[in-house]
């Protein structure tokens, strides 16, 4: 068991595979990934199972875990060395995701891969967050017109998108909000939800957008742009005082036709599927689920 040499290993890592595997050379090169975050189990020249993590600069997520042949334990092991490599002592893995088809549970194969990965990392103490959808919307798809009831504007920078961000943590149906909340005060998420997320994207700020009513008054906002693969939707929210009123769709709109106006080949999304109201908002602006994931965590108890 042990950390590949770099590019040159691509090719023993990929043995085993995942829909994450063409992205992995450009991700080296990047530096989103590194050799010592990925791990493969080798019996003689036969690779039985390997583990990665992408981020940084830390490796967070961890998102390859891959078992060949039933080699479970020794699955395990690899995780457990792995971890024990790349994770200070005492402190906690990053949080797992597994991407699976949308319809996973439905066809035993795919049920089988999935259910043996969680299986094995549960083990090592892991436990269930949350199951999300991840979306797509394609040119062609209509766009809701405005309406009039909303204007939109651009942000006035980091600290009113923080601001608003913390107060739409009130109420929040998102699990990595709701997480975040047991051990961080709602700034504190914000703030750290703009770092890790909005804050490398590949775009100009001046994508971003507040809607408010005709007086001026705040009522959401949403962050169009691309991170390192795609165009995405990447925050989406409606402020508390103003939730059940219908102002999700028109700003979900405005979002969309910022990136629509680029011409882009596609906008991805995601959203918890307990997020009924969220799901339900990009369902009716024509975006598909292609493809869910599950996310485990190692948090101790709280």
């Amino acid at each position: 068991m042990r950390p590949i040499s770099g590019r040159d290993e691509l090719d023993l890592f990929c043995r085993l595979t995942y829909t994450l595997d063409d992205e992995l050379a450009d991700d080296l090169a990047a530096g989103r990934r590194r050799p010592e975050w990925m791990w493969v189990a080798l019996r003689g020249d036969q690779l039985v199972a390997r583990i990665a993590g992408w981020g940084d600069p830390d490796p967070e997520p961890l998102d390859i875990f891959d078992i060949g042949g039933g080699a479970v334990d020794e699955g395990i092991a690899l995780l457990e060395a792995a971890l024990g490599a790349v994770v200070p002592a005492g402190g906690i893995p990053p949080e797992y995701i597994r991407f699976v088809p949308p319809d996973w549970r439905e066809h035993p194969e795919s049920r089988r891969v999935v259910e043996e990965r969680l299986a094995a990392i549960a083990r090592t103490g892991a436990q269930p967050l949350v199951e999300r959808l991840r979306l797509e919307w394609r040119p062609g798809t209509p766009i809701v017109e405005p309406s009039g009831r909303l204007l939109f504007r651009q942000t006035h920078g980091r600290d009113e998108l923080i601001e608003l961000m913390t107060r739409v943590l009130d109420g929040t149906l998102d699990a990595h909000s709701r997480d975040d909340l047991t051990h961080m005060t709602p700034v504190e998420s914000a703030t750290a939800h703009f770092d890790r997320e909005l804050a490398p994207y590949h775009s100009p700020r001046e994508w971003w957008r507040v809607a408010t009513l005709p007086d001026g008054e705040p009522v959401g906002f949403v962050t169009p742009g691309r991170n390192a693969y795609h165009p995405v939707i990447g925050y989406l929210a409606v402020l508390p005082e103003h939730r059940g009123n219908g102002y999700i769709d028109e700003i979900l709109a405005e979002g969309t036709r910022v990136l629509a106006a680029q011409g882009v080949p596609c906008i991805r999304a995601a959203t918890d599927m307990g997020n009924v109201p969220m799901a339900a908002a990009f369902a009716r602006a024509g975006y598909v689920t292609f493809e869910k994931s599950v996310n485990w965590t190692w948090h101790p108890a709280r």
